[in-house]
């Protein structure tokens, strides 16, 4: 009888050991941080969009983005303009990307990054803002 409860014992002490063994190398290891930096790049794409949806026009318009969105002549005259305003309320750690119904401005978005977002109605399309870390 001896004999047949030995590797019964083995066995869990075997278990209990790898069972150990996994709990320390857990927590040795850890578990990866979460996601801190889409909240922050979300509330920098909601604040560059307050501010833009209340930005006086340079020419026509409400504000400065309905003068943008208000045709493609005016997304032409003042796509500039508007980069250069995003790149200044922005700080220059944070790369972006406006996109209107006439056309895009900034940087092409690249796959794989974490990226805030904040998307602004007009009375002629919406306009999207996407920024991301350099």
């Amino acid at each position: 009888m001896r004999r047949a409860q030995l590797p019964l014992s083995l066995v869990e002490v075997a278990l209990g050991t790898v069972l150990i063994l996994g709990v320390a190398l857990g927590f040795a290891l850890g578990t990866p941080a979460p996601d801190r930096q889409g909240p922050q790049l979300d509330a920098y794409a909601s604040d560059t969009a307050a501010l833009l949806a209340n930005d006086p026009p340079r020419h026509d318009g409400a504000t400065r983005l309905q003068e943008v969105v208000a045709s493609p002549a005016a997304f032409d005259r003042e796509q500039d303009a508007l980069s250069n305003r995003v790149a200044r309320i922005l700080p220059d750690n944070v790369l972006f990307r406006v996109e209107t119904p006439y056309g895009a401005v900034g940087t092409p978005t690249p796959q794989g990054v974490s990226t805030g977002t904040a998307t602004v109605p007009t009375g002629h399309g919406s306009v999207r803002i996407i920024v991301w870390y350099a």
